[in-house]
């Protein structure tokens, strides 16, 4: 019942790692994540930069991640480490290179050419989401041709809108949802920002759920403690996976019978639920064969 459902990468979960920490990354293989960001950015200091950079290369080349996708987050391009850190990245071949605070498709631009005069010409770029620039010009960069995956920069959008995280994210919900549309009408993944307070299991709960509930693919995270409450919370349940195989069976068997619509349990069954069905269990089949 699945043949025709689209092709799925898990993204529930997406750990940042920082890249000058050899230890954290080795420890990454052995995590139950979908992703990785090795981060040559914020979590590295000025004068770690480029041991870091070294140290991600190295680490990725060597391999050993699995399943794991990695995405190497490089400095921005105006900086003194930017470019640099790109033509590391592409020789050791990661899955995607993540650009920071991204606030124009030309900047992708940028950084696609410059990966390509590198031989990256192909791999996958992502783009952080993390200024108020960059959250108005989100649909034109979720619609260039080489971007893969948005990124949402929450915490420093917090300090841009000088705003507080407090339950629900009030602050930050026009933002979120901007983003998911301008992702969705691109056809593009989208990851929601981290969650800070690591004590609080039950806030990092509730905010999966809403990540869920509004549509993202996943969560970044900033510890491996995070991975579980992520990857629950953004993978099928028991329930949905039946759900949508008796959402498929019913409208089968009503096209079988020649009607175009179904019933079950009381509810309309149309194409539509038949394509969010096939998705669901796209994305059941793609975590099971991990």
């Amino acid at each position: 019942m699945t043949d025709h459902a689209p092709a799925i990468r898990p993204r529930r979960s997406v750990l940042y790692m920082p890249g000058i920490n050899t230890r954290a990354m080795e420890k990454a293989k052995t995590l139950d994540c979908d992703g990785v960001i090795l981060d040559l950015e914020d979590a590295v200091a000025p004068q770690d930069k480029e041991e870091a950079r070294r140290r991600v290369a190295e680490a990725v080349t060597a391999g050993g991640f699995g399943h794991r996708e990695i995405a190497i987050r490089v400095n921005r391009l105006d900086t003194p480490w930017g470019r640099d850190d790109v033509a590391a990245a592409v020789a050791a071949g990661p899955d995607a290179l993540l650009l920071p605070k991204v606030e124009s498709a030309a900047e992708l631009d940028e950084l696609a050419a410059l990966a390509a005069r590198h031989g990256g010409a192909d791999i996958p770029l992502w783009a952080m989401i993390e200024t108020p620039r960059g959250v108005f010009a989100a649909p034109e960069i979720a619609a260039h041709p080489r971007l893969a995956v948005l990124v949402m920069g929450t915490s420093d959008l917090a300090k841009e809108l000088n705003a507080r995280h407090v339950p629900g994210r009030t602050p930050f919900l026009y933002a979120l949802e901007r983003c998911m549309l301008a992702a969705r009408a691109a056809g593009r993944a989208i990851l929601d920002g981290v969650f800070l307070d690591l004590a609080d299991e039950e806030g990092l709960a509730a905010e999966c759920r809403q990540g869920r509930e509004l549509g993202f693919d996943g969560k970044t995270l900033i510890h491996p403690k995070q991975i579980a409450a992520a990857n629950a919370a953004f993978a099928p349940s028991a329930a949905e996976v039946e759900e949508a195989r008796a959402v498929i069976a019913a409208y089968e068997e009503a096209l079988a019978a020649g009607r175009g619509v179904a019933v079950l349990n009381g509810r309309l069954v149309e194409n539509l639920h038949v394509d969010m069905a096939r998705r669901t269990l796209a994305l059941h089949d793609a975590i099971t064969r991990r």
